[in-house]
């Protein structure tokens, strides 16, 4: 979302009317972010705060969300430990997941500021024992209000290092997010374009997952970004101000 609805603390100009233009033609739409830290109902409500009304929660997924589902996609009622926000926990409690540090079947971790050596060494300790890594999503470093923060692909990078395990990544440029966000509009991949900001997350993971996919270039991708990639988006378009719905669908 950020870059491409709103930038940090503002909203792009004219995004909200776009919603509105994918509404006005029965257009369905999910917003997804590697955010793991947030619910659906707390992007909810700073979407309202930016004016973009009549959002509800199932117009969302959140990494979180997407490593909940995947994790009871392969082993149904399993147990974790996890490093992260209470979004994330939330979201593994909903799938019918136990959260325990006593021989979990994974170790979870997103993107926390309580992140401390004793959780490092517990889940080094955990991971070494036999349970599975898994990350919410790669992002080295978050924007912030004056720059930029780290983010939970350094946690996932610690903990690499301290077991020389890499993890399962859930979120993008993995695609199973953006499959998991065309199940929830029930569409077929065909019928899909993702939209983003970013040819190294948004453009690759759509076009993996077998959607047609849309570049704007009001966040971090500019276009002379998009000549430095071996893939190319279908659309490219200065913002989603400038989208015409009805353009996607012919394209």
């Amino acid at each position: 979302m950020d870059g491409v609805i709103y930038r940090g603390k503002q909203a792009v100009p004219g995004a909200a009317e776009f919603i509105d233009r994918l509404r006005a033609r029965g257009v369905g739409f999910v917003f997804l972010t590697n955010n793991s830290e947030q619910t659906p109902l707390d992007l909810v409500r700073k979407l309202d705060g930016l004016g973009f009304t009549g959002l509800t929660e199932q117009n969302f997924i959140t990494s979180a969300m997407a490593t909940a589902t995947f994790l009871h996609s392969q082993r149904p009622h399993g147990t974790a430990y996890v490093i992260g926000g209470g979004a994330l926990s939330a979201e593994l409690y909903k799938v019918g997941y136990s959260i325990t540090d006593s021989d979990p079947d994974y170790v979870v971790v997103g993107k926390t500021a309580g992140f401390a050596f004793p959780q490092l060494r517990k889940a080094a300790k955990l991971i070494d024992n036999g349970a599975r890594f898994i990350g919410t999503n790669p992002d080295m470093v978050d924007p912030v209000e004056g720059g930029t923060e780290p983010a939970a692909g350094v946690l996932l990078a610690s903990i690499e290092a301290a077991t020389g395990m890499k993890p399962y990544v859930v979120g993008k440029p993995n695609s199973l997010m953006m499959i998991y966000a065309r199940e929830m509009l029930g569409v077929a991949a065909g019928d899909c374009v993702m939209i983003g900001d970013r040819m190294d997350t948004d453009v690759v993971g759509g076009l993996e997952a077998g959607m047609r996919t849309c570049l704007v270039l009001s966040g971090v991708s500019d276009a002379q970004t998009v000549n430095r990639f071996p893939y190319r988006p279908t659309f490219v378009y200065d913002s989603v101000a400038d989208i015409d719905p009805d353009h996607l669908a012919q394209g």
